[in-house]
């Protein structure tokens, strides 16, 4: 049942009693004080009709709500002939990110509302337009603050049209004036949002037009008054936005860094980390990793007492005819005081990153929010980061990248682990808190496992750990240790390690070999790869399956990122971590990363280029070394050619043995420019060594060419947009190798390789050509353990 809303209207200037030509501020102001004027005798029977009620004013500053009164008869004053002060007590709905709602209410409660409620991504409170005010202005968490004008019935859009049509629309807008509608919810006869929000929007127009003969227009971008509209079973709820645009939106950040967090969300943070009562006792604020600064101004204006809207030019108030100017111009006054006050008191707050032009974005937004000079802000290794000055204590709050910011998991996994490690060295004593996606960052990070609160930035689940940090020397010692204590499993991991490590190492050194195979799940419930590319470490997790619980899982992998540098000694920042699930065709040469890092690694007196981040290989397939010396010894004074060539390391070791001629044919642009690269590092980048980028299929069908030696190593599976129609290795594998011996020379041989673990050679092969299994003389020392890993096969004409 809505509550009909009443309000005098003699000096409306819309409705023709008025004097034209003034500005929108004193249509404003003649129409409040229309509410002000004497009230005609039937006052009781109206207000009784309207079923609304006033309360007694609470304090100056109270004043009417929508330009509309709820009242008893009791508050006319005969004497004098007027309505006393009063204050309306009205409904509000503050919206808020989805987990954040116990930290809204006491916000609120704080800022005079009353009846609080909690509700799915919200909180509903009553108060005057004073609160509404102080809400708009003071919440840090909000979005939004919505005020309830009307609710009824609305099983279908005649009925929501019809009751949209009955509002006082005049009391709110005028005819000339701007609105949009922002439509939620549906019902069986409304079943979109966009029809529901034009049905609103056709029962206000109409609205105007009967009663003045004119209309509104549609503005999307700050409108004179911006209605939300929710329908749930039936029925529609009609507010105002009070905010207008999300008040998240603060108006100091014009920039953002690459893994932007909304302000709000950065409060929030903050909050339940509980900085208030930390910055009160002096404590400092410290983030590592600050980006654009968002904590670091969100935690300053926290301290300082500073209000988050003070600096936003427009609310959707503004153009409300029922907005105060004086209320919410005292309002602002009230918080520019306490602004100068608070600032003075603020604790050492304190910031760094790596990135130089980051720490230039944020000093930019630090400006913009009048605190330079009061943040201090440095360039940064992660690795190196202390707390400020000579303090024991103080919090220590971290937005790191992750995941569906970097691109890359496993990188941010590392960076995790490493923050971790570092706020387990450097800030013993102090407070840590850190919003990340990484399920398992509280474990990474040597914090509790679970998150204390679950929200979301923008569309990404996030969750906030908090904890406090042991002082230094506590039972969570860094490295190996604190990663056996934490989990006892992991001594077996360490003892396997270090026996590869002093077996493989041998070996690798005196075979002048750089890239190797340390460790590959030789522990079962250790599903991880582990390679060494000089002084890197290239660390794959193979996916667990879906019996394997999920926080084990996360315990394991935190275990190997926190004991791997010590156990093999290696920078934890020179450890990449990826996780492999089993790929369809090429999805393995998909870029991961962007970060374009490479190094230069020696493999059999030979130098390829090798590219740890930025895709789920690394260019060089170390599980093919002992073919690559095969096709070097074979094809001296041959004509070689390489089909499916990848970044060409095969064709390298047949040009360095002497290769009359090398053909290299792959589809990707970038691989073949990587095989350029490779040749060019051995000083084999003559015109004798042709790339062609082509499919491997249709161009060994049209070409003409005679081979002596050819190697082929052709995806599991590919449908590439550029491939006609897709390719199965097991399905196809028949008709390539017969075409490719079509081309070769007589006495010439063919390599068929393939890492499809399932894979059985069709027994027509066999019948055709000679066939000889080079699967086991072929594999490499290490990765003996791991015999599956891959086939190999020599072919030759009988």
């Amino acid at each position: 049942m809505s509550a009909h809303l009443f309000a005098g209207r003699a000096a409306r200037p819309d409705a023709g009693s008025g004097p034209a030509g003034l500005s929108l501020r004193d249509r404003q102001a003649l129409a409040v004080r229309a509410l002000w004027l004497p009230l005609p005798g039937d006052l009781s029977d109206r207000t009784a009709e309207a079923g609304c009620e006033l309360t007694p004013q609470r304090s100056p500053s109270d004043r009417l709500v929508g330009g509309c009164i709820r009242f008893r008869p009791s508050q006319y004053c005969a004497a004098s002939g007027q309505l006393e002060r009063t204050t309306l007590k009205t409904v509000f709905f503050a919206t808020v990110a989805a987990g954040l709602e116990d930290l809204l209410a006491p916000e609120l409660e704080a800022l005079g509302a009353r009846d609080i409620r909690r509700q799915s991504a919200g909180v509903q409170f009553t108060g005057d337009l004073a609160c509404g005010y102080r809400v708009c202005l003071w919440s840090r968490l909000a979005s939004r603050v919505l005020l309830r004008l009307d609710h009824f019935h609305a099983p279908n859009a005649a009925a929501l049209r019809s009751g949209i049509e009955r509002m006082s629309w005049e009391d709110h807008l005028l005819p000339d004036g701007s609105f949009m509608v922002a439509f939620t919810g549906t019902s069986a006869a409304i079943r979109n949002t966009h029809f529901g929000a034009l049905t609103v929007k056709d029962g206000l127009v109409d609205r105007f037009r009967a009663r003045t003969g004119r209309r509104p227009s549609v503005r999307a971008e700050r409108p004179d008054l911006r209605l939300a509209v929710h329908l749930f079973r039936e029925q529609a709820t009609v507010y105002l936005d009070l905010a207008g645009e999300s008040l998240h939106r603060r108006a100091y950040r014009l920039e953002a860094g690459p893994a932007p967090l909304k302000e709000s969300l950065a409060a929030a943070v903050l909050l339940q980390a509980g900085w208030p009562a930390l910055a009160t006792s002096g404590q400092p604020l410290f983030d590592p990793l600050c980006g654009a600064g968002t904590l670091l101004i969100e935690g300053a204006w926290m301290a300082g007492d500073v209000a988050p809207g003070l600096l936003r030019s427009y609310f959707g108030f503004q153009g409300w005819l029922g907005h105060v100017p004086t209320l919410w111009q005292r309002l602002r006054q009230e918080a520019q005081a306490r602004r100068i006050a608070g600032l003075d008191r603020l604790p050492v707050i304190a910031g760094r990153d790596a990135d130089a032009r980051v720490i230039r974005v944020a000093e930019a937004n630090v400006a913009r929010a009048g605190l330079t000079g009061r943040i201090h802000l440095t360039p940064g290794e992660l690795g190196d980061a202390h707390p400020p000055g000579d303090t024991q204590a103080g919090l220590m709050v971290v937005n790191p990248p992750y995941g569906e910011r970097l691109d890359s998991v496993g990188t941010s996994r590392t960076l995790h682990a490493t923050l971790g490690r570092r706020v387990a060295t450097a800030f013993g004593g102090w407070r840590a808190a850190v919003i990340s996606a990484l399920p398992e960052a509280g474990s990474l990070m040597r914090g509790p496992h679970s998150p204390q609160l679950e929200v979301a930035n923008g569309a990404i689940p996030c969750g906030v750990w908090v904890w406090d940090v042991p002082a230094t020397g506590a039972s969570d010692a860094p490295g190996a240790e604190a990663a056996i204590v934490a989990d006892p499993g992991a001594e077996a991991l360490v003892n396997r390690l270090r026996k590869n490590m002093r077996h493989l190492g041998r070996w690798a050194r005196r075979e002048g070999i750089e890239a190797y195979r340390v460790y590959d799940a030789d522990l079962p419930e250790y599903a991880f790869a582990i390679d060494r590319y000089g002084d890197w470490l290239h660390v794959q997790e193979y996916a667990p399956p879906a019996s394997v619980d999920p926080e084990l899982a996360a315990r394991r992998r935190a275990t190997l990122l926190a004991g791997l540098p010590e156990w093999l000694e290696v920078p934890l920042d020179r450890v990449v971590f990826k996780t492999r699930e089993r790929q369809r065709g090429r999805a393995q040469y998909v870029r991961q990363d962007t970060k374009g890092e490479g190094q230069v690694i020696q493999e059999g007196g030979l130098r390829f280029w090798v590219n740890l981040t930025d895709y789920l290989d690394t260019g060089l397939f170390l599980d093919h070394r002992a073919t690559r010396v095969l096709l070097r010894e074979a094809a001296a004074g041959k004509r070689f050619l390489n089909l499916f060539c990848y970044t060409g390391s095969a064709t390298v070791y047949a040009a360095a043995g002497g290769a009359r001629s090398t053909t290299s044919v792959d589809l990707s642009a970038t691989y073949l420019d990587w095989a350029q690269e490779n040749l060019r590092l051995n000083g084999l980048d003559g015109s004798q060594h042709r790339l062609i980028q082509a499919d491997g299929r249709t161009w060994i069908d049209e070409d003409t060419g005679t081979y002596d030696v050819v190697f082929l190593d052709p995806p599991t599976f590919s449908n590439s947009k550029r491939m006609s129609g897709t390719w199965d290795v097991q399905r196809d594998h028949a008709a390539l190798i017969a075409a490719v011996m079509a081309r070769l020379a007589p006495g010439g041989q063919l390599v068929f390789s393939t890492n499809h673990r399932r894979f059985r050679l069709d027994a027509e092969v066999a019948e055709r050509w000679q066939v000889a299994d080079l699967s086991r003389a072929t594999l490499p020392p290490d990765f003996a353990r791991n015999p599956a890993i891959r086939r190999c096969w020599r072919i030759t004409p009988r």
